[in-house]
């Protein structure tokens, strides 16, 4: 009958009001603020989202709980409208973000505390970025300005390097999964990038939320390959910044960051080049003084040596000369040779006679 009244048990209500509900909202944002929000058994969240007039219970898994939340904070849930098995309307979160900047600066600031009690900031654990890297993974909307200036500026600076980009949403529920998913995909390359980069232009503070997301902060500061972060304007300061080896004001000062500028290279290394030359140009003077000293003190000591030598040799020539038979004989005196005996015959040189004679008498006296 067209006017029948449907008629079930309680199960089956509960089961077919929940697949209606299935049907008609699979999924819903719902906005409003935390209350009597608790943590039972470590694994599952309990809270009430109200306005002014209605309040409405929430559930939902721990693990699927990214940000810290409060009472008093304003949030947006995407849920499933539920009915328990006990007759209660619920939602059953999915996921849940703060919202207005009041509970977004709330929620921060307690994760930020969370995270730093945990050493995730600590400058002890941050790395240097390399000097001249030549291959770079970057996480991105490749169709956000931010990147073509990230781009431009280093092609226009350096160039010639190897981009790896993976293309990411970088706002909404699903950004910050799909960031972690490309930092697990550089991870696993057989060969790593040198430094990875993530990067997006300026927004809001709801557009930034992604890059406070515990799970990719946890996942930049774990990262097997050093990381730069530059995410909105110089003033905007994220929880990806802080896990980060290096920070960036912005995407084009990311770009400054990883690569010199090969025009202030050139430069310096002219100058460079001109203060080694001139330094050369220094030593081989200085060089060529000490050898011309060395000479003039090698010629002086030659000099010396020379004439003490010709001295030396006028000594022995006036020493020999005084020794000169000749001179003996011109004297006076006479040279006798031969032997001695009655009878022998001898030969006497004087100066201008040599004489022939007959011993005829020794006398020893």
């Amino acid at each position: 009958m067209s006017d029948q009244i449907p008629s079930f048990s309680v199960s089956d209500f509960i089961a077919i009001t929940n697949q209606t509900l299935e049907y008609a909202y699979p999924s819903v944002e719902v906005v409003g603020e935390v209350a009597s929000f608790k943590v039972n058994q470590g694994k599952f969240v309990f809270f009430d989202l109200k306005d002014d007039e209605s309040s409405v219970g929430c559930f939902m898994m721990v693990y699927a709980l990214r940000v810290p939340l409060e009472d008093g904070m304003k949030v947006v849930v995407t849920a499933a409208p539920k009915l328990t098995k006990w007759g209660k309307f619920s939602l059953t979160v999915q996921s849940v973000r703060p919202v207005g900047e009041g509970s977004l600066k709330r929620s921060f600031e307690l994760l930020k505390a969370k995270l730093d009690g945990e050493g995730l900031f600590d400058t002890a654990r941050k790395r240097l970025l390399p000097e001249f890297p030549q291959r770079i993974a970057v996480i991105t909307s490749t169709q956000a300005a931010g990147y073509a200036d990230f781009v431009r500026i280093l092609n226009d600076r350096w160039g010639g390097l190897e981009i790896l980009v993976a293309h990411t949403q970088v706002q909404g529920d699903v950004a910050a999964d799909q960031m972690i998913r490309a930092i697990e995909y550089f991870q696993e390359l057989p060969e790593l990038p040198e430094v990875l980069v993530l990067i997006r232009g300026g927004g809001s503070a709801d557009d930034l939320a992604a890059y406070n997301d515990e799970k990719l902060v946890r996942a930049i500061a774990s990262s097997r390959i050093p990381t730069l972060v530059g995410v909105g304007h110089e003033v905007d300061m994220s929880l990806a910044d802080l896990a980060a080896d290096r920070r960036a004001a912005t995407p084009s000062n990311a770009a400054q960051i990883l690569v010199p500028d090969k025009r202030e290279i050139i430069v310096e290394n002219e100058g460079a080049l001109k203060m080694m030359m001139r330094e050369i140009d220094q030593y081989i003077e200085a060089y060529e003084m000490r050898v011309d000293d060395d000479l003039a003190s090698m010629l002086e000591y030659t000099s010396n040596q020379i004439e003490r030598q010709q001295t030396a040799l006028a000594a022995a020539v006036r020493s020999l000369a005084a020794y000169d038979p000749r001179r003996v004989l011109a004297r006076g005196y006479a040279i006798v040779r031969g032997r001695l005996k009655v009878g022998e015959e001898i030969r006497i040189s004087m100066k201008k006679q040599e004489i022939k004679a007959e011993v005829t008498d020794v006398s020893n006296y």
